[in-house]
């Protein structure tokens, strides 16, 4: 049972390796844990996950492969498929890998013993390090731990709160591939940061007051400016049409920009950026702001996001007069242009899910626009994002 739940971890693409494998048996091996579901959980969670992104992905292996196991089903046949295990090693394992496996004793010894303790064992036994049975350290059997088991038996839970633990998957919005909640976004926003110490000295400088308070014999305080994110961001959302699907994870996303960016503007836009930009959209047709203004007002240091799905008609962006709201005298494209030829570090945030990206020829278009630095709109995406412009 170890072994498929170490072979379907990798299949769900979680990236455990035999290193972090062999370390949770010789956990199990050295009895750091009650034998209990949920004290074993949480041993192989710390064990083989690396990455809080792949929380949810564990937590539905977890689930998956551990669900239930309780009772020894005594009427079990003793044709254990050792050539399904070979196989599985042979697909996810490496050849260092499989030696070290060797190493411990092999597929081959371990299904031989097997066999052997089968023919010999005339009762249900529990406890001990040696039959096929419940609750002991022998390699076969249920509800015990041996790191190189073969698990038998087990139908149901064991504790009812252990379902709260994986069933649940309380760690299911860490996941890379669902949309962000605000807490998620400010996480993979703080990727984006330029730490400098600007403006009065307020805080305490703890080792320049230790300093001069050896050097001089007195206490010698020494003050310094806070340390703040000199990041300076400019962000275009797309608004209206077929984002209004997409309101929610903008005004996260917003509102998590706003308080991790203490020096950040935004601008409205709809469908393409043109002419004109606006700050509030009940007044968006009486108080437009030219869009030659907002790049002359930011210098090229900022760091510039454009939020938007991209789905549109392609002559909306390629051509004079292509917008759906009035008559733009050059095309979306020549002004996406001149963003990207002033701001260095330019990206482009879709809320679409990227595998329907091919579908619209639109997002092919501005995707090419923005040299090619479009991401999702998915803690993976943001997190890329940010290192791009970051760079």
């Amino acid at each position: 049972m170890f072994m498929r739940f170490f072979t379907e971890l990798r299949e769900a693409r979680v990236p455990v390796t035999l290193k972090e494998y062999l370390a949770l048996m010789e956990g199990l091996d050295k009895g750091v844990i009650d034998r209990s579901v949920d004290d074993f959980y949480y041993l192989s969670r710390a064990a083989l996950v690396k990455d809080e992104k792949n929380l949810d992905k564990f937590d539905r292996v977890f689930g998956h492969v551990f669900k239930g196991l309780e009772s020894v089903d005594e009427g079990l046949a003793a044709d254990i498929p050792a050539e399904w295990l070979k196989k599985l090693s042979e697909k996810f394992l490496t050849e260092e890998e499989k030696a070290q496996i060797e190493a411990m004793g092999g597929f081959d010894k371990l299904m031989e013993a097997l066999a052997e303790r089968i023919r010999e064992q005339k009762e249900r036994h529990e406890g001990g390090n040696k039959m096929i049975g419940t609750g002991g350290t022998s390699p076969f059997g249920a509800n015990g731990y041996n790191p190189e088991g073969v698990r038998i038996g087990q139908d149901k839970s064991r504790h009812g709160k252990a379902v709260k633990v994986w069933d649940q998957r309380e760690y299911k919005n860490l996941d890379d591939q669902v949309e962000l909640g605000t807490r998620n976004i400010k996480v993979a926003l703080r990727r984006l940061r330029k730490w400098v110490r600007d403006g009065a000295p307020e805080e305490l400088d703890l080792d320049g007051t230790i300093k001069g308070t050896a050097e001089k014999g007195y206490l010698d305080i020494h003050l310094r400016p806070e340390r703040r994110n000199k990041i300076s961001v400019l962000i275009f959302f797309d608004i209206g049409g077929s984002m209004d699907s997409h309101i929610k994870v903008c005004e996260e996303l917003f509102s998590a920009a706003r308080s991790e960016f203490k020096n950040m503007e935004f601008y409205y836009f709809h469908n393409c950026l043109y002419e004109a930009v606006w700050k509030d959209n009940r007044r968006r047709h009486a108080e437009k702001i030219p869009t030659w203004d907002v790049l002359h007002k930011f210098p090229h240091d900022y760091k510039v996001i454009f939020v938007g799905d991209a789905t549109m008609s392609p002559y909306e962006i390629t051509y004079p007069g292509g917008s759906v709201e009035h008559w733009n005298e050059e095309a979306g494209a020549v002004w996406i242009d001149r963003v990207t030829q002033i701001y260095e570090h330019c990206v482009w945030l879709n809320p679409t899910a990227e595998r329907h990206w091919d579908y619209t020829p639109s997002i092919g278009v501005l995707k090419q626009l923005v040299n090619d630095r479009m991401f999702p709109l998915t803690i993976e995406g943001l997190e890329k994002a940010m290192k791009e412009l970051a760079r």
